[in-house]
């Protein structure tokens, strides 16, 4: 996070954290001007409706170039992961398809190990890979 003597925080009432949780808000969830007004008030920091697009408007770009430059770049491994987990007493199994950095790249939920949805989920992360590596190389 910046620190409030940074210009683009200049002439700003509010302090950064506040300023960048409500423009969060207000993108990352379906939320009107007016909740996020109210979500504000009962954590008691004072703020209009209109000043939240505002704060879009002129922070949302900056916030989203950020967030781009700290997203770590996907591997060149993939590895895919079983995990049975329970769920409300049922036995379910997690599937996760990670890079070698740990990274998860998908997530896929069965309540049966079923080897043909695996399998499909496996070629699907390949289908994904190739993709990924167009991108990134073309």
């Amino acid at each position: 996070m910046r620190t409030a003597k940074d210009p683009l925080y200049r002439r700003h009432r509010f302090p950064p954290e506040v300023i960048s949780y409500a423009v969060w808000l207000y993108f990352r969830f379906p939320l009107s001007l007016r909740m996020v007004e109210e979500m504000l008030a009962a954590r008691g920091i004072g703020v209009t409706y209109e000043t939240v697009p505002q704060w879009g408007r002129k922070f949302g770009k900056p916030f989203s170039d950020r967030i781009r430059q700290r997203a770590p770049a996907r591997g060149d491994k993939w590895h895919l992961d079983e995990v049975v987990i329970s769920i409300a007493g049922e036995q379910h199994w997690l599937w996760r398809a990670v890079d070698q950095n740990g990274f998860v790249l998908d997530v896929l939920i069965q309540r049966r190990r079923d080897a043909r949805c695996a399998a499909a989920h496996e070629e699907a992360l390949e289908i994904r890979r190739h993709a990924a590596a167009r991108y990134d190389h073309g």
